[in-house]
């Protein structure tokens, strides 16, 4: 059993929809909170893939109470905004999925220009606080701390690449 960078086990999963698909490698990954910086992404993948600016209706990226990143959850007049990651290759999903761990689900997405990608969502929307997720306090108040628990988390627990 592996353990995420927030400390939860991992059963080591593939990434997979609910409907048990799992995405080619080369799909989209539609990212809202930690994911967007590239700074984690370098720290957890070795790079920084190709991404553009992305929105998903119909969501919004939560606090989480007692963490430092957000989840995903189902919002009707709400509109997430995140980066569209490309070019993911099969073992980078898999450090991806064992990094977001047991509390995301991973599920296609329809992004408001209609490009589609698929998104970790959260696997128990109830868990999440009625406020937005701050990307702004995040850098400001958490961002040094978390490279360094994303790097240890990689070399210790995180999948061989």
């Amino acid at each position: 059993m592996r353990v995420g960078v927030d400390g939860t086990e991992t059963a080591g999963r593939v990434p997979q929809d609910a409907e048990g698909r799992a995405p080619a490698e080369g799909r989209a990954l539609f990212v809202y909170g930690t994911l967007m910086f590239p700074e984690v992404l370098r720290a957890l993948l070795g790079r920084v893939p190709d991404s553009a600016p992305a929105e998903v209706a119909g969501w919004r990226a939560a606090r989480l109470p007692g963490r430092v990143y957000p989840v995903l959850v189902p919002a009707p007049e709400g509109t997430a905004r995140g980066l569209l990651i490309t070019g993911l290759t099969a073992a980078e999903w898999r450090v991806l999925d064992e990094y977001e761990g047991p509390m995301y689900e991973l599920r296609p997405v329809e992004l408001t220009d209609a490009r589609r990608g698929w998104a970790y969502v959260s696997a128990d929307p109830a868990a999440a606080s009625a406020e937005d997720w701050d990307a702004g306090r995040f850098v400001a108040e958490h961002l040094d701390a978390y490279l360094g628990e994303c790097a240890g988390w990689r070399a210790e627990d995180g999948p061989a690449p």
